[in-house]
């Protein structure tokens, strides 16, 4: 498992623009962090959701910059593990996706939870002004009504805990629609990709303020 999340950041960080490429852009920053639904697993970078809320924030003309630290494969606990780097950027916003990884590998949601409120804390240290945007996600039902719940729970928890904005299914409308996926009927497709920045983007566009200059 070590070795795996190894390789999971090495790869983002082979991919993703290096936080100190962005040294001479001083806008805030809306960061996502979250998994290969978030890093648009199987698809060019710029048909990710994040990609297209750029696109959305530059045509608003609000002076944002997106940062997508989707890492396939990625936990709470990874995520947690690589917070304190990427909250060395001006974080305005922080969206939070993690939680697939842990249904599908059966992970115990109350560390899930413990790990994600360590997460809005540390972000919410170095960036007191920071909003938090939460997006949730559903179990599989053959996990047990105790994990179900446990699990689908803590997002909206964690919402109220923080006064964060919370997106109750990230995948609404997306899971389970076959022509909105990809062939593994997991990932979005382009036109799922869409659907997804649809959703977020009422959520977190009035956490945007426009530029006062």
């Amino acid at each position: 498992m070590r070795l795996y999340w190894l390789f999971s950041l090495v790869a983002w960080a082979l991919l993703a623009p290096p936080i100190g490429a962005f040294a001479a852009d001083d806008r805030p920053v809306v960061l996502f962090v979250g998994t290969s639904l978030t890093a648009g697993y199987g698809l060019p970078s710029d048909e990710a959701y994040p990609a297209l809320i750029q696109e959305k924030i530059d045509e608003a003309g609000l002076s944002y910059r997106v940062v997508n630290a989707g890492v396939s494969g990625d936990t709470s606990a990874g995520g947690l593990r690589r917070i304190d780097w990427l909250l060395e950027v001006p974080v305005a916003v922080l969206v939070l996706e993690l939680g697939a990884n842990e249904v599908l590998r059966g992970l115990a949601p109350e560390t899930m939870r413990a790990n994600l409120q360590q997460i809005i804390d540390r972000t919410r240290a170095a960036h007191p002004d920071a909003a938090v945007v939460i997006a949730g996600m559903r179990a599989l039902r053959n996990l047990g009504p105790g994990f179900v719940d446990g699990f689908e729970s803590t997002f909206p928890d964690l919402a109220r805990a923080n006064d964060a904005v919370l997106i109750p299914f990230l995948l609404e409308g997306v899971a389970g629609q076959r022509q909105l996926n990809q062939s593994d009927d997991i990932h979005p497709n382009a036109e799922g990709q869409r659907r997804i920045a649809a959703l977020v983007w009422p959520k977190l566009s009035p956490l945007l303020t426009p530029s006062t200059e």
